[in-house]
């Protein structure tokens, strides 16, 4: 089993930048793709952007050149570097992880095996 406890969500302002952070225990996730995805109230839960084990990423077409996501297998720990961020980015913000991907990148919840509790994320304008 894999626990993953996201944090560094917070209050901001439009423009500002915010880093979350997943941190991973009970197995390492080194061979793992792991994801990132946000749900706004009242809203389905959305892919913002994954990593996979060679550290491939792909982003949502919303958060591309504004998101960066990053791995760093020796802590067991995911990123999630939030540039210009805007109103409609406050969700939500989940950690996922898909054991199963052998390297690939999958973009549907129901890939991912293990997911965190979620830190909240909220922009103001």
């Amino acid at each position: 089993q894999v626990q993953l406890v996201e944090s560094g969500g917070r209050l901001v302002q439009a423009g500002d930048s915010l880093r979350l952070s997943c941190a991973a225990s009970g197995r390492t996730i080194s061979t793992y793709t792991m994801g990132w995805f946000r749900q706004a109230h009242g809203k389905e839960r959305e892919f913002v952007a994954a990593i996979s084990w060679i550290h491939a990423t792909y982003y949502a077409d919303s958060v591309k050149g504004r998101f960066t996501i990053s791995r760093d297998n020796a802590k067991n720990t995911v990123y999630l570097q939030m540039n210009s961020l805007k109103p409609e980015d406050t969700a939500v913000y989940y950690c996922a992880a898909d054991q199963s991907a052998q390297g690939a990148i999958r973009l549907g919840t129901n890939e991912y095996d293990y997911w965190g509790q979620g830190t909240q994320v909220t922009v103001s304008s």
